[in-house]
């Protein structure tokens, strides 16, 4: 789990995993520098915590090379686990499937919210493409094996599935995360899914992810 000064989606999402946790399955945060009490909540509430250079590529294989399982799953920091995406985890686990993504729902009633997230779902579904927000999870050894994520400023997601599906097929469950509306919120609904369709586009034809990052807003 990747952060950066995500204290209150954190602590929210930290005790949603705690009947997980009751199930043997180990939480790691890994913090990018915080400047706010992200690390001093993760503490009690993962099962490890660490520091890695700011970039969730980076983070999550700082969390991915510490962990002890044989399927990892990255989550980010805003997303809502429901526990009964338990049991699917399980039955991936048992079969022969490689990698896999959870449908997304925008945390929003807002109808636009549905015809996003559903876009999002049959693109996904359609391109073997997931984002971040879909909760990707994937063996260790496969992951492993190509390399894990690729230290970019964005993208990063993407482009480490157009490496899996080279590999494998995805699973795509069709059981939902929830993830937050925010940045839709902040920035505007038709701004963002603009910005967002653009900086896809631009990614795919070969713009540089550092400079993708910059108009993304990160800095």
């Amino acid at each position: 789990m990747p952060v950066l000064n995500d204290a209150e989606p954190l602590h929210r999402l930290l005790e949603s995993l705690s009947p997980w946790r009751a199930r043997g399955n180990e939480v790691i945060v890994v913090d990018g520098g915080s400047s706010d009490d992200s690390v001093a909540r993760a503490r009690h509430r993962a099962d490890t915590v660490i520091c890695a250079e700011r970039g969730r590529a980076q983070q999550m294989n700082a969390g991915a090379a510490v962990a002890n399982g044989k399927v990892l799953w990255f989550v980010h920091a805003d997303t809502d686990i429901p526990f009964e995406l338990h049991e699917e985890l399980l039955r991936f686990e048992s079969s022969n499937r490689q990698w896999g993504r959870f449908d997304v729902r925008i945390d929003h009633s807002a109808w636009q919210f549905r015809v996003i997230e559903t876009l999002m779902n049959w693109r996904s579904r359609g391109t073997a493409i997931a984002t971040g927000d879909q909760a990707i999870f994937v063996r260790r050894d496969l992951f492993n094996e190509v390399g894990g994520y690729t230290p970019i400023a964005l993208m990063e997601d993407l482009e480490l599935c157009a490496r899996l599906r080279r590999i494998s097929a995805p699973l795509c469950c069709r059981s939902q995360v929830r993830t937050s509306a925010r940045r839709w919120l902040i920035h505007g609904i038709a701004t963002t899914v603009l910005k967002m369709w653009l900086l896809r586009f631009a990614w795919f034809c070969g713009v540089a992810p550092a400079k993708l990052a910059r108009l993304y807003g990160y800095r």
